[in-house]
């Protein structure tokens, strides 16, 4: 296998070990506590793995998805306007 393939290889395994974390009862509770939506946390997640394996036009949609979802939630919830 080449460095490149490794790198690769290494990179998928993180991502999998990413979304095995944020399936966790646990990890569920600890973001629910905090107010974070683990199901938002997984898409932004598969988002990012579309990202790097290059499905650009995916993850932007993916990300788009969320980023609107994440915004409805705070205005609902009274944070209103975002800030830059």
């Amino acid at each position: 296998m080449s460095e490149i393939e490794h790198a690769g290889a290494e990179l998928a395994d993180l991502l999998n070990e990413l979304d095995s974390v944020l399936k966790q009862a646990e990890v569920d509770a600890y973001l629910t506590a905090r107010s974070i939506n683990t199901s938002l946390a997984l898409l932004i997640s598969d988002a990012l793995r579309a990202y790097v394996e290059g499905r650009k036009q995916e993850a932007a949609e993916d990300l788009g998805t969320a980023a609107e979802e994440i915004t409805a939630r705070l205005k609902m919830a009274g944070g209103g306007q975002l800030h830059s």
